[in-house]
């Protein structure tokens, strides 16, 4: 495999990516809504009415945790100790659905996309084999994403930290578990993900197709991110790292299954089988 061709198919789609508004101008707004916007008024609305019947109800729901679970809810309030568990668990999920939006709208277009756009013959006829065009394309439905999604974890953080640290005596995210999520878990839950998107986006007929397919791969991911988020809750800290190396190894079998199902007749749209 040559890593320039394959590379070069990624900047070329990355740089189609780059020129076009509509596409990153919906992403911005997508992260900023989960990664800014609605944290900041939940967790300032929680902080700065202090001592209400809503905020002692959540803290009271905290109590019936596990021993071990309230043991890792940090605070002296009822103020402190809720903003902390919203802060830490209720918004893991986010750091996996938001990359998942992202990666799988490119991803599910940017196959049958070069059939509809009529570019697929140039691609199926240039030097880079299948193998070179699928990782390329990979790469280039990854890298939004997940770029995305660093980006507005380190602004997650420093807003929790500005916003809780006051109320649990000081600066103390990000957590072990948020570590574990962004660097193990949501890199192969994307590659996996993708993995499928891409053959779907090689075998259907159009884009609109693609999509709607794709969104019902991701559920279930979804899903998947908010057990991760529950076992941290309950204290199985090592939920994380069994999780993330179940998706490693999808994802290899993925990559592998996925590069097998891109051909050139299906960049040319002349592949009927499916």
């Amino acid at each position: 495999m040559n890593r320039d061709r394959m590379l070069t198919v990624a900047r070329t789609d990355l740089r189609q990516l780059r020129q076009a508004r509509d596409f990153w101008l919906p992403m911005v707004i997508l992260g900023a809504l989960f990664f800014v916007l609605l944290p900041t008024i939940l967790l300032l609305s929680i902080t700065s009415v202090g001592d209400i019947q809503a905020v002692r109800q959540i803290s009271d729901a905290l109590e019936v945790l596990p021993e071990r679970a309230q043991q890792a809810i940090r605070g002296d309030t009822d103020a402190g100790r809720a903003s902390y568990a919203l802060a830490v668990f209720l918004f893991a999920p986010v750091a996996v659905v938001v990359p998942l939006t992202i990666a799988t709208a490119i991803g599910a277009s940017t196959i049958v996309g070069e059939r509809e756009r009529g570019t697929g013959e140039f691609l199926a006829h240039s030097p880079a084999d299948v193998g070179e065009i699928y990782l390329g394309k990979l790469i280039a439905s990854l890298l939004p994403g997940y770029a995305t999604t660093i980006v507005g974890f380190g602004v997650y953080s420093l807003i929790v930290n500005l916003i809780v640290g006051p109320e649990v005596g000081g600066w103390f995210f990000p957590t072990s578990e948020w570590w574990v999520l962004m660097l193990w878990v949501v890199p192969p839950f994307l590659a996996f993900t993708l993995s499928i998107v891409l053959r779907l986006s090689a075998r259907v007929k159009s884009t609109v197709a693609a999509q709607q397919a794709a969104g019902l791969v991701s559920l279930p991911l979804i899903l998947v991110a908010y057990s991760q988020s529950t076992g941290a809750l309950f204290g199985a800290a090592s939920s994380g790292w069994i999780i993330g190396a179940i998706a490693w190894v999808l994802a290899g079998v993925g990559l592998v299954r996925g590069m097998r199902s891109v051909n050139r007749s299906r960049l040319l749209g002349v592949a009927d089988e499916q």
